[in-house]
């Protein structure tokens, strides 16, 4: 399998499941069982595949957010609702966003094939080493194929961040100095990731110090040359750690699921559920 074809699949599909993070209607599940606060919604739903963890345990998988936006909410979040019910709550919110935005699709072949074929890919993939892949692999799977669809899209996601992780790892990065990289790149403006994941000035700034004096960045926070290769040496693991998922699939049936999923991922994407609100 060429890690190209891999990665433009990853990309395609990656909205439809992305988005459950994002629209209203997880949300206002969370608020049923008394869970305002989105950032305790996303840490205690996201992690409850793997049982009511300590805030180490998200600190470590979730890897970039500040250990203290983590702490606040975790284990907090286990004494208002169990990772059961919150299991449900973000089914039962991805169920009603799916049904808002895909309207008739819904019920479409185009979608049911494309289940068939995501969920061989994630049933494919094991567990050693990705505890996010592994808690999400153990949940049983929801019947209609726009959830099963959407299953699996989670399965792969998390496989493919616990590899990440791996990859970032390897190369001596912290979860700060991850999303300096990732600002290096120009993707994200600093104060968007520095914002979102919460950390303080001071502390983004050390991890800028750190990576200039390893040679990743300049004075400005930009890449030099070796950072640049060092990010894109990254991506290629991350690639490659990514692939036994795919394998299960020939090139021609990953060709196939962009082709099915694409019109899903494009509705959600115009949609502007995917902006952070």
């Amino acid at each position: 399998m060429d890690p190209v074809v891999a990665r433009k699949t990853w990309r395609t599909l990656e909205p439809y499941h992305g988005v459950v993070y994002f629209a209203p209607e997880p949300r206002e599940e969370f608020k049923k069982l008394g869970i305002s606060d989105r950032m305790m919604g996303y840490f205690g739903s996201r992690a409850a595949p793997m049982g009511a963890v300590p805030a180490e345990v998200v600190i470590a998988t979730f890897f970039n957010f500040h250990p203290k936006l983590v702490s606040d909410r975790v284990p907090a979040v286990w004494d208002i609702a169990s990772p059961q019910d919150l299991l449900a709550a973000r089914l039962r919110g991805a169920d009603a966003m799916l049904r808002r935005v895909l309207g008739d699709e819904i019920e479409s072949g185009e979608l049911e094939e494309a289940a068939a074929l995501s969920r061989r890919a994630a049933e494919s993939c094991k567990p050693e080493g990705r505890p996010l892949y592994a808690g999400h692999a153990s949940l049983p799977w929801p019947d209609p194929p726009h959830l099963a669809l959407w299953h699996a899209i989670s399965c792969l996601r998390e496989f493919r961040g616990d590899g990440h992780i791996a990859a970032m790892t390897v190369e001596g990065l912290d979860g700060c100095e991850a999303l300096v990289t990732h600002a290096a790149s120009g993707d994200i403006p600093p104060a968007a990731l520095k914002g979102s994941r919460q950390w303080p000035d001071d502390e983004w700034d050390a991890a800028v110090d750190r990576l200039r004096a390893r040679g990743w960045v300049t004075d400005e926070g930009t890449f030099t040359d070796f950072g640049r290769e060092r990010r894109q040496a990254i991506e290629d693991a991350t690639d490659r750690l990514a692939l036994p998922a795919w394998e299960a699939l020939s090139e021609d049936e990953c060709a196939r699921l962009r082709t099915l999923v694409r019109p899903f991922s494009k509705a959600i994407v115009e949609s502007g559920e995917l902006a952070l609100r």
